[in-house]
């Protein structure tokens, strides 16, 4: 009986629940984060001044030297210079639910 507690733990945490994940591309969309990433599953625009966003979710690093947690994903789409001053993303007006979605796309954006 005391065993059954240390079963194993999965690696990852799940993702997050559809409508959050769809709400985030939606967001994204309307706040114009395609004039600067090339974004999956939309057809215009298709910017390249940042990095394409495809396969986000596999990635270790958020802008290359954050780990890629879901919550401080969502700081970082909000404000990116406050963790990353050097990132050449600018902070976004958007509230803390708007980001809370777009962190859970990005993160289930998997090649």
């Amino acid at each position: 009986m005391l065993l059954s507690a240390c079963g194993a733990s999965p690696l990852e945490a799940p993702l997050a629940e559809d409508t959050a994940i769809e709400r985030g591309k939606t967001a994204a969309v309307r706040l114009g984060c395609g004039a600067c990433h090339d974004m999956p599953g939309v057809d215009w625009p298709k910017g390249r001044t940042g990095p394409s966003l495809a396969g986000f979710g596999d990635r270790a690093l958020i802008a290359g030297s954050l780990p890629n947690r879901t919550a401080l994903l969502a700081e970082f789409v909000r404000d990116a210079p406050a963790l990353v001053p050097e990132s050449g993303m600018p902070a976004m007006p958007m509230r803390t639910s708007e980001a809370r979605d777009i962190a859970a796309w990005l993160s289930s954006l998997r090649d």
